[in-house]
This record gives structure tokens, sequence and C-alpha cells, in this order.
């Protein structure tokens, strides 16, 4: 054999890659025979404690999810509501009258204004922090944040989904791992008393 194929089959083999959803979350295995994951029954609990950290790993995962997925729903209307005021004053020609507007100030408190036709509009961003814009540019902002936010927050309920399905799984294969103990504790036990059994039953010497 060559010296570089020797070299070749020294090589460390890649670690295989854990197929992910599309944003990263690892799919959880699938037991399909006990056999590959616990050799005896003295592997049995630190299987089952994996799998348990699996699934507390998910359920954490899946609550985040479910607080961004509230977040987003929260501030969609918002947006939506802001875009439609922006679209609203874009149709505003100049010269037409000004009109009444009631704007709040706090919680409790209201004031009217009279808005003549503009070209500028103020947004908060957030952070204390409102910034000038052209109407144009303030409809595109708006309109790509709404766009961004909808995507989010089909991409979170994707994940929840995708998180409950992954959790399901490791109940499952939590359960065959703990019906395999039950079943070899069981076997283990028959073994024994059969063993002295045919003690009882041989005759001395």
């Amino acid at each position: 054999m060559s010296t570089t194929s020797k070299m070749a089959d020294q090589e460390p083999k890649k670690d295989v890659v854990a197929p992910t959803n599309p944003r990263g979350i690892p799919y959880a295995p699938f037991v399909d025979k006990v056999e590959d994951y616990v050799t005896s029954r003295a592997d049995v609990e630190k299987t089952l404690k994996k799998f348990q950290e699996m699934i507390s790993k998910y359920q954490f995962m899946e609550s985040n999810q479910q607080r961004r997925a509230a977040g987003l729903k929260d501030k969609m209307p918002d947006i939506q509501k802001t875009l439609d005021m922006v679209q609203f004053l874009k149709t505003r020609k100049p010269g037409s009258d000004p009109i009444e507007a009631t704007f709040e100030l706090n919680d409790t408190l209201y004031a009217k204004a009279h808005v003549p036709p503009t070209e500028e509009v103020y947004l908060w961003l957030g952070a204390n922090v409102m910034l000038s814009y052209p109407i144009d540019e303030a409809e595109e902002l708006l309109t790509g944040k709404l766009a961004g936010a909808k995507l989010n927050l089909a991409n979170c309920e994707e994940d929840q989904e995708f998180l409950r399905e992954q959790i399901t799984t490791m109940e499952v294969a939590t359960a065959r791992v703990y019906n395999w103990d039950v079943t070899m504790k069981r076997k283990e036990k028959n073994e024994q008393e059969a063993i002295e059994d045919g003690e009882k039953g041989t005759p001395n010497g």
C-alpha cells in the first residue's frame, strides 16, 4: 500500500452534520430499535436522562418561540395602522384643506390638531428614537417592516409546530426505552426463577 493511501486511511472521519429545520433546530432522533441506544439495562438510566434533557431543551425553545410570536402579533397591528396613515397622507394633495386629527399624548390624554398636506412624516423607531422620512421612504420602510414581521411570525409558528413534533418523538423514544427496560427486567426475573426452580428440582448426589 502506498504512503498516500495509508495517510488517507489514517485521516479522521468528519463528523456527520445532524439534520435541522430551516432555522437550524435539530431533528430529534427516531428510536426504531432500542438496542441502538442501550446495550444493557445499565445504560437505561443515562439514556432516559439524556432524552429528558433533550425534551427540556425543545420545550425551552418552544416557549421562546411562543413569546416571540406573541410579540410579533402585538407589533403588527401598530405597523399596519401606521402604514395606513402614511398611505392616507400620501393621497393628500398640496392645497387641500387641513384635516382635523386626534392624537394621544399619554394613556388618558388626547389633543386635537389640524394636519395640512405634507411630504414628510416622523416615525418612532424604538428606544425613544424618532426620525423624519419623506412619505415615499416611510411607506417603503413600513411595508418592509410589515412584510418582515409576517414572515417572522410564519417562521415562528412553523418552528412551534416542528418543536411539538420533536417533543412527541422524544416522548415516544423515552417510552420505548422505559418499556424495553421493564421487559428486560421481567425476562431477567423469569430466568432467575427458572434457574432457582431447576436447582430445587435437582436431586442431591
